[in-house]
């Protein structure tokens, strides 16, 4: 079984907790404001994928320049 290092928030971490966040208010949305927010639960999984096959992620930039830092600096 795998558990995640979480005694620092390193990028890929911020990545997921913010991606688990955006889909869950998305979805709160979607159901007491309007159907409309469903769309951006689409777009935050077709990001989530396209940083898994690519490595490319706006979001992963926007906190880089924040000052977050890599787990693996390999």
């Amino acid at each position: 079984m795998y558990i995640a290092d979480t005694s620092k928030w390193y990028l890929e971490r911020l990545i997921r907790l913010i991606g688990g966040f955006f889909v869950l208010a998305s979805v709160v949305l979607g159901y007491f404001v309007h159907p409309g927010w469903f769309a951006f639960t689409a777009l935050v999984g077709f990001m989530l994928m396209i940083f898994a096959l690519t490595g490319f992620c706006p979001m992963s930039i926007i906190l880089h320049k924040f000052g977050a830092r890599e787990r693996c600096n390999c």
